[in-house]
């Protein structure tokens, strides 16, 4: 999805206005909200929205947001991961996982 937002912390506002309240972060096979404790299953939740970011000059400034939400805890957030050979690999395989189960 393309989008106006021009900074990372910007489309971060937004989607948070939007009620992606939760911190996603990787733990193991798993996403984990940092303050709700749930963890979720790849076929729990799935991506709603994406936003790439490209620095100016450095490739270290490319960076993914992806919107999630699971209709299973109520519960929507976001994932910052980074891009190209910055990604995290496991964050690579959940985010392919989720897909896989949308299609």
């Amino acid at each position: 999805m393309m989008h106006t937002l021009p900074t990372l912390l910007e489309t971060l506002a937004h989607l948070k206005k939007e009620g992606y309240t939760e911190d996603f972060n990787l733990h193991g096979a798993y996403r984990a909200s940092q303050r709700s404790a749930i963890q979720l299953a790849p076929d729990e939740f799935v991506v709603d929205q994406h936003f790439r970011f490209e620095g100016p000059t450095d490739p270290a400034d490319e960076a993914v947001v992806y919107a999630i939400s699971s209709a299973k805890f109520k519960l929507k957030g976001t994932l910052v991961n980074g891009y190209g050979v910055y990604s995290d690999q496991a964050a690579d395989r959940i985010i392919r996982a989720i897909r896989a189960q949308t299609t």
